[in-house]
């Protein structure tokens, strides 16, 4: 509950303060994935800082990479994350699963 308190507190701090921040919302989920559904993340575009995880590792890195364009663009985007790379690769996305995952920008 407090991460999502965190998220929330940001939330607000970006409408308050008109800072352009992206929530990412984890909507759905199938096979092993590091969190579930209801995960929430909020990224301050201008200064990076992350508040509350949906994951981490690279899927966590192409929903920061794409909260850019959603803020830049200013609509909702719904992304699909696959986390299924073999495991003898190098990669971090080995958990086996997909996320589905809402970006929605705030404070613009």
């Amino acid at each position: 509950m407090s991460a999502d308190l965190d998220v929330y507190r940001a939330v607000v701090a970006a409408r308050n303060g008109s800072r352009r921040t992206v929530v990412a919302t984890v909507v759905a989920t199938r096979g092993s994935v590091p969190r579930r559904a209801g995960s929430r993340m909020a990224i301050d575009i201008e200064s990076g800082v992350l508040v509350g995880t949906i994951g981490g590792g690279c899927g966590e890195g192409d929903v920061i990479a794409a909260a850019r364009d959603v803020a830049r663009e200013g609509r909702p985007r719904l992304l699909r994350v696959e986390l299924m790379d073999p495991v003898d690769s190098w990669s971090p996305a080995v958990c086996g699963g997909v996320m589905e995952v809402l970006l929605e920008p705030v404070g613009q």
